[in-house]
């Protein structure tokens, strides 16, 4: 049998692994990201074929450090339409899977006053679902502003040297 190359066995997804499902644009909005780190999730049977189809949102969540571990909180996935039984509640905390390491240098970003943890998006890595978490420090109104007019700004400067070539 004739080996294929590895780029060409790779399919649709990215040269990391990653097939991504969803995205939180608005935490990078509403957020200044310090830190990130990427953690697995323990679901069910139901909940990873939902997320298969595409059928969660994690703009309200948020995660938590409580007795050394990491809960990830207000992720909604949707109940499974084959599920019938089996189906969990979509809002059910979900417990994350970091090294304990990773778990003691949240805990301490998180203790600091102003900073939170965000999930970022959430992607499937070798069929395992993953979640981009971020240390964060919430924006303030002026700040968002400036943010939005510094990115125009880049996007206006790309244009000029995009239209003189």
């Amino acid at each position: 049998m004739k080996r294929q190359p590895e780029s060409a066995r790779a399919g649709p997804t990215a040269g990391d692994g990653k097939k991504p499902i969803t995205g939180n644009r608005r935490a990078r909005y509403e957020y200044e990201i310090l830190e990130t780190v990427e953690a697995g999730l323990v679901l069910t049977g139901t909940e990873i074929k939902s997320i298969r189809a595409g059928q969660v949102q994690i703009q309200d969540a948020y995660a938590r450090v409580e007795n050394g571990e990491v809960w990830l909180y207000q992720m909604h996935i949707a109940p499974y339409e084959q599920g019938n039984r089996f189906n969990v509640e979509p809002r059910r905390p979900r417990k994350l899977l970091l090294h304990r390491s990773q778990i003691e240098r949240l805990l301490g970003k998180a203790q600091e006053r102003g900073l939170t943890l965000v999930p970022l998006s959430l992607y499937l890595r070798r069929g395992f679902a993953k979640v981009e978490l971020a240390v964060a420090r919430g924006r303030k109104l002026y700040d968002r502003r400036q943010a939005i007019a510094e990115q125009e700004a880049r996007r206006e400067a790309e244009r000029a040297l995009r239209g003189r070539k």
